[in-house]
């Protein structure tokens, strides 16, 4: 299977083996008896496992197959934290880097500690840590900190609703959204927007 994917903004060729049921199926059972035989690749993580790695199952649509690691590798996919397809760890401050970016095009979705633990292959205890230690913040902090940067540019560009921001943002606790932008801004939304078009008004009138 040959493919191009953008991956670290990147275009790759993707030249992959075909996928078949018996490989599917193997992914599916964790089946340690194909491990050596052939490795995947998730494209929306960026990550690549043995057969046998125990991380939630991915989409099979997003799954790239390679006859060995080296394969992966040179497509830009990192080795999983967890299977260690290449016996070797992944360093904390690229794994961290795949989570980051892993969150910044799916903030919109529901995101926990435990669904992005299990998504990015690792415990969600050594996740925290790791990521705090590299980041200075917490995934959760992060996470909160990208959705209330996101409304912030939509409250300026659009008159959207406040319930339809926070949906769009992937929250859809409007009262939590609100709790936690002021909490993050010091101001609430509708706030927020009234003193972004204020300062818009002063400066156009200024000129």
């Amino acid at each position: 299977m040959t493919d191009y994917i953008n991956n670290g903004h990147k275009q790759i060729l993707i030249d992959g083996e075909i996928m078949t049921d018996e490989k599917w199926q193997a992914i599916i059972n964790n089946d340690t008896a194909y491990n050596n035989q052939f490795f995947y690749a998730v494209k929306s993580t960026g990550i690549f496992c043995k057969p046998s790695c125990k991380s939630r199952v991915p989409k099979k649509e997003n799954v790239y197959i390679f006859q060995n690691a080296e394969q992966a590798l040179r497509a830009n996919f990192r080795p999983c934290k967890r299977c260690k397809p290449t016996n070797e760890n992944l360093p904390d401050s690229e794994w961290v880097d795949l989570i980051t970016a892993y969150i910044d095009q799916h903030f919109t979705e529901k995101l926990t500690l435990d669904s992005l633990a299990s998504i990015c292959h690792g415990s969600p205890y050594h996740m925290h840590r790791t990521f705090k230690k590299i980041k200075g913040i917490t995934p959760v902090e992060y996470i909160q900190q990208v959705r209330v940067h996101t409304a912030k540019k939509i409250l300026i560009q659009t008159n959207k609703a406040i319930g339809d921001i926070a949906i769009s943002v992937g929250m859809t606790n409007t009262p939590y959204f609100i709790t936690l932008f002021k909490k993050k801004t010091g101001l609430t939304p509708a706030q927020f927007r009234q003193m972004s078009k204020t300062e818009e008004k002063y400066n156009e009138n200024k000129n």
